[in-house]
């Protein structure tokens, strides 16, 4: 483990907490679940600490414990708990609790969770105010709002208030989350995934916001990340944690750049640009065009005048037998429903699909048709799975639908997809609830296949996994189109995903297409300026590159 030698004039942290332990009570006659284990951190003034590791492995409890948010089942205590007063004295804190808002500000991971879909935004800080500050009136409470949301770059700060959070986009939703954390003015921000859904744009404004507040402030910051490159560009000091403990910690660049731990390695060696590099397409001979867009355009809003959107305009592409097209482009930009036009979800307004060459007709039959050539593994496989289907039915279900095949050999043909994406044997007797976000993936993916299509969409297949799975599963997705040679349109937000997969990139920005390109040319020489601003917005993990198998044999 990376430790640091402390002598007696090193300044007291803000916060220090000492063998914090969680578990969770297990049915009669089972052992309970430890989901933290003897944990200690440190979280110096004016800087920021990063906790790193796979999901489940207790980062999100941490915080949740640090103020008293645990479930009423969860068991949990510590050694010692302490915080720094204004003076700069520490006082031992006994009751969690006694830190929220004032002390400490929590900036949970969804913000579409976390808001409250039926109350407008100004009703967020109203109950905030009359708590922390004992701010009864409206107005004031408006006053207050309007210029913690102008502090946080909210533009039309009194417009927004007045809103519901499903009328704002993520970047906004979160902005909201920041400025609601800092209502009681706490000394200490506790971040929890806070960019996770974000593109890279947007990523990136909103950690460059969470430095500005910490640098006029004065404040700490605690932040959970699954994104290690996230980590290694905005944290001072780093804790890699695995299955409750924490395995390794110490300053960020002595951990990355000297990590002692195997997981951390780990950690290091699963980052997307580890896969091998994709072929870049040969002009001269293409594989065959098995999707084309041509002119696809779709539009929302009054059916005339003032306030139509134009979602997609003119966009087309030619997606080849074997390769991945990646569609990348910043929230709003129209990926979502370019994504529902190609899969006949919805209808354009202009412009046509065409599969194989031939325009896809209207009816039942042709639907029927285009579905067993085109499926689409969605977002979130949890959503998507029947929670009540065990595992095997819910991806023989495409075969029922079309009626093909016997029961018999619809749960044969289940375990058969199973096994090819790497799932147990028994995974197809388990429930979706029983399965982890990286096996329900590999479920989704498995159910995909199961109508042997030609076209698979991916719509961030990845990113709601932690760095080591969304590995896993990129592999295995290379490693199914080159047995397959399946055709994949992969929608993602995540550039490093895209440049480890992907053949061809079109890059969208207001619904046009800004830039299509194969994927290296894009990224060493973007033209588009748009380009170049998303691709200079990636987190960047700088680490040795891995000796390839004959240069290992040489040293050897």
């Amino acid at each position: 483990m990376s430790t640091e030698t402390s002598t007696e004039t090193a300044p007291r942290p803000l916060l220090r907490l000492d063998g914090l332990h969680v578990s969770y009570p297990a049915a009669r006659g089972r052992a309970g679940t430890a989901a933290v284990e003897d944990l200690s951190v440190e979280v110096p003034r004016g800087s920021t600490t990063a906790i790193v590791g796979e999901s489940g492995s207790g980062k999100s409890t941490t915080l949740h414990a640090l103020l008293g948010l645990l479930p009423r089942t969860a068991r949990a205590g510590h050694r010692r708990l302490e915080f720094c007063d204004r003076d700069g004295e520490p006082r031992t804190v006994d009751d969690p609790r006694a830190l929220r808002g004032r002390r400490v500000g929590l900036i949970p991971q969804d913000p579409g969770r976390a808001l409250d879909p039926l109350v407008r935004i100004d009703g967020h800080f109203r109950e905030l105010h009359r708590h922390f500050s004992g701010i009864k009136g409206r107005e004031e409470s408006r006053r207050r709002a309007a210029a913690a949301l102008e502090s946080v770059g909210v533009d039309r700060p009194a417009l927004r208030l007045r809103q519901y959070p499903h009328e704002l986009s993520g970047g906004l939703r979160q902005r909201i989350l920041i400025a609601l954390a800092l209502a009681g003015e706490p000394r200490l921000l506790l971040a929890d995934e806070p960019t996770s859904d974000l593109d890279a744009t947007v990523q990136r404004r909103v950690l460059d916001l969470l430095d500005r507040i910490r640098a006029e402030r004065g404040l700490s910051t605690l932040l959970v990340t699954h994104d290690i490159a996230v980590a290694a560009e905005r944290a001072d000091r780093l804790l890699v944690m695995r299955a409750g403990r924490v395995v390794e910690s110490g300053p960020t660049a002595d951990v990355l750049g000297d990590p002692q731990h195997p997981y951390t390695r780990q950690l290091l060696e699963s980052v997307p640009g580890r896969l091998p590099a994709r072929p870049a397409p040969d002009p001269a001979a293409p594989p065959p065009v098995v999707l084309e867009a041509r002119g696809l355009s779709r539009s929302f809003g009054p059916a005339r005048g003032a306030g139509r959107i134009d979602a997609v305009q003119d966009v087309g592409f030619r997606l080849h037998r074997g390769r991945t097209l990646a569609v990348v482009g910043e929230s709003g930009a129209g990926k979502s429903t370019l994504l529902r036009l190609l899969t006949r979800l919805e209808r354009p307004d202009r412009g046509t699909v065409l599969l194989d060459g031939e325009q896809i007709g209207p009816g039942r039959a042709a639907a029927a048709a285009f579905t067993r050539r085109v499926q689409l593994v969605y977002q979130n496989p949890a959503g998507s799975l029947n929670p009540s289907l065990p595992i095997g039915r819910a991806v023989a279900e495409p075969l029922e639908a079309h009626r093909i095949g016997t029961a018999a050999s619809r749960a044969r043909r289940a375990r058969d997809l199973l096994e090819q994406v790497g799932l147990p044997a028994d995974a197809a007797d388990r429930l979706p609830s029983r399965l982890s976000g990286g096996q329900l993936q590999r479920a989704a993916i498995a159910r995909a296949l199961a109508l042997e299509p030609d076209v698979v969409v991916l719509d961030e297949p990845v990113s709601a996994l932690d760095q080591a799975v969304q590995f896993a599963l990129l592999r295995l997705l290379t490693e199914l189109q080159d047995r397959l040679g399946l055709a994949y349109l992969l929608v993602s937000h995540d550039l490093g995903v895209v440049r480890a997969v992907a053949h061809e990139v079109l890059v969208l920005h207001r619904g046009r297409a800004e830039e299509h390109a194969p994927t290296e040319e894009l990224f060493t020489d973007p033209k588009s300026p748009h380009t170049r601003a998303l691709l200079e917005a990636v987190p960047a993990l700088r680490i040795p590159p891995t000796p390839t198998l004959s240069e290992r044999t040489t040293h050897q």
